[in-house]
């Protein structure tokens, strides 16, 4: 990583494939977007179908396959975990709580969902997992999850937070996590609590919208681990920066709500 060229993670969320809500035109030019950017790693935090039906998840696994960046981070979500669909994920998908190295950045993919439940939790059993695989302090430490760890404004009544949030918060600041992803209410995020920067995607390609919020996904730039930016893409249009932190010591400054192009 350096200040020219920094580790980019593209972040989506929510497909939705089989709902009528889907849009396979967004879809596709998503898929698209992510190809001409080339990003390091793609992280999608979960529901990738609406019922948890098998011909959900192979549509979902035919429009993920055109990504042609090879680190991919592909997690459950609440709509996945119907019908016994977590038969369907770890057969097309692979683990559903993984875990993938790049460039010195360790990401940790969490299966934050529960059968045929729209909560969902952690769970104390994870927790010694994450402390012992974010041990080493010269790492960057991304934790993906597709449930809220913190409320989101704009979602309505607050029931969506993972059960066991605080002591996973706990657990995060504890061993030094330096950046959050979370999906589930399709309205993008950004939040800083303590050293932990939390974002949230939007759906990427559904009609399943609150408010104005519009169809969107996130990149995230990582520079030399003391600046992280923020940028919020819809499709068919450009990127715009919605957080910049950055700080020497790794604490993340205030908002700064800066406007600018994603660099590729």
């Amino acid at each position: 990583m350096s200040e020219n060229a920094p580790f980019v993670i593209a972040h989506i969320s929510d497909l939705h494939c089989g709902s009528r809500y889907h849009i396979p035109s967004l879809a596709t030019r998503v898929v698209d977007e992510l190809n001409e950017l080339e990003p390091d790693v793609v992280v999608v935090t979960g529901d990738l179908t609406d019922m948890g039906f098998r011909q959900e998840f192979t549509q979902a696994q035919r429009l993920l396959d055109r990504i042609e960046c090879p680190n991919r981070l592909v997690l459950m979500g609440n709509h996945d975990a119907r019908n016994v669909g977590d038969e369907h994920f770890t057969e097309l998908f692979g683990a559903r709580s993984r875990e993938l190295l790049a460039g010195g950045i360790r990401l940790l993919g969490l299966d934050s969902s529960e059968p045929d439940l729209d909560s969902g939790r952690v769970g104390r059993e994870r927790y010694r997992w994450i402390e012992e695989r974010f041990s080493d302090p010269d790492e960057f430490k991304v934790v993906c999850m597709h449930h809220h760890l913190v409320p989101v404004p704009g979602t309505g009544r607050e029931r969506n937070i993972v059960y066991d949030a605080g002591d996973m918060l706990r657990v995060l600041s504890t061993c030094g996590t330096d950046l959050v992803l979370c999906g589930h209410k399709h309205v993008p995020n950004v939040w800083r609590l303590e050293d932990v920067l939390i974002v949230n995607s939007g759906t990427a390609c559904s009609h399943r919208l609150r408010g104005r919020v519009r169809p969107c996904y996130n990149i995230i730039e990582i520079h030399d681990r003391e600046r992280v930016r923020v940028l919020l893409k819809e499709p068919f249009a450009g990127a715009e920066c919605v957080a910049d932190f950055h700080d020497v010591h790794r604490r993340y400054c205030r908002w700064r709500g800066e406007v600018g192009e994603v660099t590729a």
